[in-house]
């Protein structure tokens, strides 16, 4: 399994805020450029439907990732996160077989069961129904990317025979991020998956999930030292944190969602000089996060620049 460890990716903006429309060729030569300015991974939102009013034009995840991947070598790409209840599992481990096949082993996914009851519906999902399903089309996956023939009953699909090849150029499989909040779910992160990827959290907020994490894996009999995480942090740089501050809250508070019952918050955003900025950032390290993912202000090219250039640097030293 990869490491994540000390590794630094970025966020790209496939979702917009209506009437603006994301611009899928735009966002394919954002991915070259990311590559090129030396970012670890790229990472991409996923939903079919969000919103109403106002509504958020989005472009589908994985096939954004295809046709990066077709036009980059290096840069790891990954999803922050794709709803995995929404997906028939048998057709999204060959979606993902083969597209870690075309990358050459690049996939990294972050996963979870949703939120966003109309998308359900909409899809014909039972959204009640959403973590179990979740786990079984872990199971499924997984099943297909390291067995030589699936056998089984399961909840929504009955495979008497089912063989899938080729398998994912990564082994046993690309590594799985779980994406969520409550124990239940950071369980499934340490257990079911590799690891856990989170949104918007403080370092000390991290820490105290992290730890759960641990915990639930040391008592599911793995070794919590093998779990990797990645942590998703908005960052604005400036002259000061009160030369940034306000527009990147009213940002956040426009276009970004924070669950009531989670410590996903505005709070986590990193804010102020590049020195201001690499002090906070250190903070995450400090408490075992291993892959900071960045999610700049506005997308802005100037932000993203000083990051690859003058932030990520210091962090590496």
């Amino acid at each position: 399994m990869t490491s994540l460890s000390g590794t630094f990716g970025i966020a790209a903006r496939n979702f917009t805020a209506y009437p603006e429309m994301p611009d899928a060729r735009a966002l394919v030569e954002y991915g070259v450029k990311m590559e090129q300015l030396g970012f670890d991974s790229l990472w991409v939102w996923d939903h079919i439907l969000l919103g109403v009013e106002p509504n958020f034009p989005i472009i589908e995840s994985l096939t954004l990732l295809t046709a990066i991947a077709a036009r980059t070598t290096k840069i790891k790409l990954g999803t922050g996160i794709l709803v995995l209840p929404m997906r028939n599992p048998v057709v999204l481990a060959k979606q993902l077989s083969s597209m870690d096949q075309l990358s050459n082993g690049r996939l990294i996914m972050g996963m979870a069961s949703g939120w966003y009851r109309r998308e359900f519906d909409a899809v014909g999902v039972p959204f009640e129904k959403r973590g179990k399903i979740m786990d079984e089309n872990l199971e499924i996956m997984t099943r297909f990317w390291t067995e030589d023939m699936v056998k089984g009953e399961f909840m929504f699909h009955k495979i008497p025979a089912g063989v899938m090849y080729p398998k994912p150029v990564q082994k046993p499989r690309p590594p799985i991020l779980i994406g969520g909040y409550v124990d239940r779910v950071l369980k499934r992160a340490a257990v079911n998956g590799d690891g856990w990827l989170t949104y918007f959290y403080r370092a000390e907020s991290f820490a105290k999930s992290w730890a759960k994490i641990r915990d639930f894996a040391k008592e599911g009999g793995k070794n919590p030292d093998t779990l990797l995480n990645a942590s998703q942090l908005p960052i604005r740089i400036g002259k000061s944190r009160a030369a940034v501050e306000s527009g990147m809250m009213e940002w956040l508070g426009k276009e970004w969602d924070f669950a009531s019952w989670s410590d996903s918050t505005k709070d986590s955003a990193i804010l102020g000089t590049i020195d201001e900025c690499v002090e906070q950032l250190r903070e995450h390290i400090a408490v075992g996060v291993q892959k900071l993912i960045f999610v700049p202000y506005r997308y802005e090219m100037e932000q993203i620049e000083i990051i690859a250039r003058e932030i990520i640097p210091r962090l590496k030293s």
